[in-house]
């Protein structure tokens, strides 16, 4: 009982009579029952007062004030305090003095709320260390029972490494540092990482007066990037960098290492601070050229796996950490500008030939169009001239069509080549790029390995037989096809077509043929070896009014041959007589004048 200094005892009490029994005394009920309250504490309804713990279960808490009655009190309520026992000294609040049952109520939740908020702030001013009970999950953090209030505890603020898992803190009971509060919202923030910094510090420039390039140390995996992971050497963080996770290529740090994993790392740099720390995990193990096989040479065939590809080219991995590179151009024997990924991509089992080898510089260049035979060392036996065949149409310039007939056999159809008939301005006019199209080799060049082909010798020449069709003076009907300022093009049977210039594009009446338009033309010079033929319709009418004018007058010279001899024959028959009688008359008409 507290406060027994302040008991008075009953004057004149008979003991001896209490011990036999005998409890009657000359001391009044009354004056009994106040000396009894005066052994009591005097205590009221809505106070804070401090009590003892005085015996405790799974539910229940039983306190002590120094009242007739002891309160009870859920266990629920010290929740925040596992450590409570019999004896502690509790703060409680009077909710009632007797209730129906004339039971002490009492709350400890309510007292610590009373006091809670001058305790916080006494907290934050001595920069106390308190405990708290962490009751549920919030955004961005927890939130946390302290002296009763409800106080936040920030993600960042529960510990110096990054917490994945919350979950695992709901319902503990943890040490706080109070760091922030907010008097006109009654907001408070608290802080367990606060707690545990100044002693990390000091490990933390321990450890960092010792570090030591090649020194290897014991770390954590605290957190996966996708440049690197981050080791927690014991307060001190370094950095291994994604190229030196492992000897071979890493796309992902999450194939090498995992979160809380224990491992073995070497310094590889760190500032003059010391605060940015490289580590490597890969220098803890022998570089893999080194036990590449000793007895690998040039022309020796190799297996591996495509890592990295480029347009020039695809890095294989034959061993974890050995790669060498397929250029390109060792993708195949063609000749054309191709990329790297028409052949492969990451991924890929590829088999290649060696095509050289560097141990010291740990390079290697590979190929894989030498396991094929060149097509070139045999292309007179496979491609003689004269042969026939199909190739695919690579590409177009102005004056012929690339083709291919095989991979790494490439040729040129020159575009006089194309046909023997139509004028080709372009080989787009002909065919297209992807398409197929026969063709005949015409010249091999194998120190270039490029062929000469052609395709309109697939067929006979048809200017051998145009030659006896459009001889020089026949007319034939033909179509302006198209009009230029030199002439017109125009198109003639068997598909063949024709030239004729303006001043033979005059009609009959005048006007100037048109296009489109169907008239009869006379071929005035037909050339085999240039594929030409010169039209004319004009001459047409022309050549006939010629021969017309020519005939007329063949018509008078022949008339006058015939007057002729009749004029001699007249005079051949004039006598003397008819002189005589001529000169008679004429001295007649000379008298009468």
């Amino acid at each position: 009982m507290e406060n027994l200094k302040d008991v008075h005892p009953i004057e004149d009490f008979n003991w001896d009579a209490y011990e036999n029994g005998e409890t009657l005394s000359s001391v009044s009920k009354e004056d009994q029952e106040k000396a009894y309250d005066n052994t009591l504490n005097k205590v009221g309804d809505h106070e804070v007062v401090d009590g003892t713990v005085i015996a405790m279960n799974k539910r229940e808490v039983v306190v002590n004030i120094g009242y007739k009655s002891d309160g009870i009190i859920p266990l629920s309520e010290f929740r925040y305090n596992p450590d409570l026992k019999v004896g502690d000294t509790v703060e409680v609040y009077i909710e009632n003095q007797e209730d129906k049952k004339g039971q002490l109520v009492l709350s400890h939740k309510k007292a610590r709320a009373t006091r809670s908020w001058d305790r916080i702030n006494a907290a934050l001013e001595n920069e106390e260390i308190i405990k708290g009970y962490i009751k549920c999950r919030t955004k961005g953090g927890m939130i946390v029972d302290v002296f009763g209030i409800e106080a936040f505890l920030p993600g960042s603020q529960i510990d110096v490494k990054p917490i994945r898992d919350y979950d695992v803190f709901v319902g503990k009971t943890m040490e706080f540092k109070v760091v922030k509060i907010n008097q006109e919202f009654k907001n408070v923030v608290v802080s367990h990482k606060a707690l545990i910094e100044a002693e990390l510090e000091q490990q933390k420039k321990e450890i960092i007066s010792k570090l030591e390039k090649g020194q290897v140390l014991e770390g954590t995996v605290k957190n996966i990037t996708s440049y690197g992971v981050f080791i927690d050497l014991g307060g001190v963080d370094g950095l291994i960098h994604i190229t030196d996770l492992s000897w071979g290529r890493v796309s992902d740090p999450h194939e090498v290492v995992q979160l809380d994993q224990k491992l073995n790392v070497v310094i590889l740099d760190f500032d003059d601070e010391k605060k940015r720390i490289a580590l490597g995990l890969k220098q803890l193990t022998p570089h893999p050229w080194d036990a590449l096989d000793p007895d690998l040479k040039v022309g020796d065939h190799v297996k591996g796996k495509v890592v990295v590809m480029a347009d020039y080219g695809a890095f294989i991995e034959i061993a974890p950490g050995v790669e060498g590179l397929i250029h390109v151009s060792e993708m195949s024997w063609s000749q054309h500008l191709r990329s790297a990924q028409d052949f492969m991509k990451v991924g890929d089992e590829v088999e290649a030939v060696i095509l050289t080898l560097d141990r010291e510089e740990r390079k290697m260049s590979l190929g894989i169009k030498q396991l094929k035979a060149d097509p070139w060392e045999t292309i007179e036996e496979k491609y003689p001239v004269g042969s026939k065949h199909t190739a695919k149409v690579r590409n177009f310039t102005n004056f012929g069509v690339f083709v291919e007939i095989e991979e790494g056999v490439d040729g040129l159809i020159h575009i006089s080549d194309l046909s023997w008939t139509k004028k080709i301005k372009h080989p787009s006019e002909f065919t297209q790029i992807g398409a197929d199209i026969d063709v005949v080799v015409l010249e091999i060049d194998k120190e270039n390995r490029r062929l000469s082909l052609g395709h309109k010798q697939l067929e006979d020449n048809p200017w051998d037989v145009f030659e006896t069709v459009f001889t020089v003076g026949s007319i034939h009907e033909g179509t302006i096809v198209e009009m230029l300022d030199k002439g017109a093009v125009v198109a003639l049977p068997y598909g063949v077509e024709g030239f004729a210039t303006p001043k033979h594009l005059v009609k009959e009446d005048g006007t100037q043929a048109q296009l489109d338009e169907k008239l009869p033309f006379k071929v005035i010079e037909f050339n085999k070896d240039a594929k030409r033929i010169i039209l004319s319709h004009s001459r047409i009418f022309e050549d006939a009014a010629k021969a017309e004018e020519k005939a007329e007058k063949k018509a008078k010279k022949a008339s006058k041959k015939e007057e002729a001899p009749l004029i001699q024959n007249q005079a051949a028959s004039t006598t003397l007589g008819d002189i005589d009688a001529l000169a008679a008359l004429k001295e007649k008409l000379e008298g009468k004048k």
